[in-house]
């Protein structure tokens, strides 16, 4: 899976005994920003994943504060929000040790998060900062190809989607998307009225993400 506690991790979740092979968690941050938005979102993708790849995932989406040592029993970290990001030095700390250790980050712009946390994420892991990831990365062609990369779910701004990463030691361990809002994607459809095929691209670059992570 990944390296270090999550190798132990490994071991105990995938043992005859357990019942899901790991869960996922759900960053919960300061600074007024709505964290829990989209609830539907995680349960819908956890759901699609246990179904076309095949995976365990536990259902029940767990919700972990960032300077918290909970972290660390997740090895697949979401954030989203539409405002404001304040980290601490304690939760930057933490959070950079958990990256380095072994765990995940996706971070899904739900709109008017970019200007907030773009500059913590370039003060997380010292002397990398974020770039873009092409369209030839793997993480687009793991199960359902992307060929031009992530899919446009809301407009907003108008702008193309766009998928960052923080790397270490050549390894993905923060993946953020902007102006492609995949979490109202994955939402329960009578939320945002997206249509079945909107949706689908959504689930499915979803299901690549939690693929990619788990693969590598």
């Amino acid at each position: 899976m990944r390296k270090l506690f999550f190798l132990l991790f490994c071991f105990v979740a995938f043992n005859a005994e357990a019942q899901y092979s790991f869960q996922i968690g759900l960053l919960k941050y300061n600074g007024g920003g709505d964290w829990y938005a989209n609830p539907t979102s995680l349960p819908n993708l956890v759901n699609y994943c246990n179904q076309e790849l095949n995976t365990n995932i536990d259902p029940e989406i767990a919700i972990v504060e960032v300077a918290s040592p909970d972290i660390f029993n997740y090895p697949f970290l979401h954030m989203t929000g539409h405002g404001n990001v304040v980290f601490s030095a304690q939760e930057i700390s933490n959070l950079s040790t958990y990256l380095i250790a072994g765990g995940f980050l996706h971070i899904d712009d739900n709109y008017g998060m970019d200007q907030y946390i773009r500059p913590i994420l370039n003060k997380l892991i010292p002397n990398t900062s974020l770039v873009e990831i092409p369209f030839s990365h793997e993480l687009y062609h793991g199960f359902f190809d992307f060929k031009n990369g992530l899919p446009k779910i809301h407009e907003h701004d108008d702008k193309a989607p766009k998928a960052y990463g923080l790397f270490y030691e050549g390894r993905l361990i923060l993946l953020y998307t902007y102006e492609t809002d995949l979490g109202d994607g994955w939402e329960d459809q009578n939320v945002h009225k997206d249509s079945p095929a909107l949706r689908q691209l959504a689930l499915q670059m979803g299901a690549n993400i939690i693929k990619y992570v788990f693969s590598y």
